[in-house]
Order: structure tokens, then C-alpha cells, then sequence
């Protein structure tokens, strides 16, 4: 019981980040800025807002720093990410331990093949927000569900990359204010990082970045080999 607990714990933890990681991953801007003037958070959302709709997949490698606040330890993991409209994500983690995380429009699964087990989830625990449902289906307006500013006290990196803050509106413990950091000649997203409502900071950072590039929904589907013990969440 107390491991189920604990693994619960971790499935809760690991998807509560989704819904802010959504935007990040795939809000690419093919413009770049000449001067050292930064654009107007008007012209950035008008510039994330049509990215977004015109991106149907997106993957890239990525590096996640999770800092527990309770034990003040920092877990590095690596892997891939997976995004495809509507509602379907895969986050491939391969350092320092294996690990599965696949979410579609109808189950969540979380895989750890060293402890040969599987938790599974109604992707409707996940998609209780209006917010996040929007986003996945490709029908979201940045300016309607999120505040963007600039972060303060300092709006740019020490490379001159943009650091904005964005505030969901729809007030659910799921969705915290988060940082976006843009890349301010290539506008891509480097780095999104927020807290969980347990105050554990994450941090991840996106490389490789491919846009488009027909991923088959296939990948998003999970069968648990033979042998792995299978936990129903609630």
C-alpha cells in the first residue's frame, strides 16, 4: 500500500507539470529581433499565438531538474518528449532510470521497467481543466487563458534571452504561474520551470527541437509487456 501511495504520489506529482509544459513545448517564434530593445509582450503573444496553431507535433530532447523542497535534493533526468493535437503526449525518459510517461485522450500510464510495474489513469483526471483542454485540442487563446509579463526584476537572461512569466486564469491547484525562457534571436523556447503545489521546483530544458514532423499516433499508445503488475489510480 504505502509503495501504490508512493507511486501515486509520483504520477500526480510528474503529470500536475503537464498542463504548464503544454505551452512551452511547442510555441516557437521564426522571427528574430535586430536590436537589443525587447518586443512588446503584445507582439510576443500575437507571435506564440500563431505558432501555436499552426503546430501539429512537436518533439525534442530534454533535461529536467527537480529540486524537492522538503529534503532540498535535486534529481537530474533525461530524455525525449513527444507532443502531437489533440491530447496526446509522450515523455521517453532514459537517465538516470528507464521510465514511461504516455498520456492520450483516454488513459495516463506511467511505466517503470526496472520495478516492472504500470499506473494507469483516466486521461479525464488530467484533462479536468477547460484550460488544458483547449491547449490539446489546438483551440486555446493565450490572451484569454494566461497574464504574460515580463519577469521581474530582470526581463532577459545573461545571454539577452527573454524570460516571461505566465499566470493561468482558470484558478485550479494544477496550474501555477510558470517561466518561459525564449531564445531572443531564434524565439524557441530553451526553458520552462515552475513549482507544484508542493513547492518542489522543476526545471526543464528543451534541445533538438523538430516542429511538424507527422508523428504517428501509434507512439502514443502503451500495451504493458508480459510480466509488469498493472495499478488502476484513482
Amino acid at each position: 500500500m504505502k509503495i501504490f501511495l508512493k507511486k501515486n504520489e509520483q504520477l500526480t506529482s510528474t503529470i500536475a507539470g503537464i498542463g504548464l509544459l503544454i505551452v512551452a513545448v511547442f510555441v516557437a517564434v521564426p522571427a528574430a529581433y535586430g536590436t537589443d530593445v525587447p518586443p512588446s509582450i503584445s507582439e510576443i503573444i500575437s507571435r506564440l499565438q500563431q505558432t501555436y496553431e499552426k503546430t501539429q507535433d512537436f518533439n525534442a530532447v530534454f533535461v529536467q531538474e527537480t529540486t524537492i523542497k522538503s529534503i532540498k535534493k535535486t534529481e537530474t533526468e533525461e530524455g525525449v518528449v513527444f507532443f502531437k493535437n489533440p491530447k496526446n503526449m509522450l515523455w521517453n525518459y532514459s537517465r538516470p532510470k528507464a521510465k514511461k510517461l504516455v498520456i492520450n485522450s483516454r488513459k495516463a500510464w506511467l511505466y517503470l521497467p526496472d520495478e516492472k510495474v504500470a499506473y494507469v489513469q483516466d486521461a479525464d483526471y488530467i484533462f479536468r481543466s477547460k484550460v488544458l483542454i483547449k491547449l490539446l485540442s489546438g483551440l486555446g487563446k493565450l490572451k484569454d487563458d494566461f497574464t504574460i509579463t515580463y519577469a521581474q526584476p530582470q526581463a532577459s537572461d545573461k545571454k539577452g534571452n527573454y524570460l516571461l512569466i505566465l499566470t493561468p486564469l482558470e484558478k485550479i491547484p494544477s496550474l501555477n504561474p510558470f517561466q518561459i525562457t525564449i531564445d531572443r534571436s531564434t524565439f524557441l523556447i530553451l526553458q520552462v520551470s515552475f513549482e507544484d503545489t508542493l513547492g518542489n521546483l522543476t526545471v526543464v530544458k528543451f534541445s533538438n527541437i523538430a516542429v511538424n514532423t507527422r508523428l504517428s499516433d501509434k507512439i502514443f499508445q502503451f500495451q504493458p509487456p508480459a510480466g509488469v503488475s498493472i495499478f488502476n489510480m484513482p
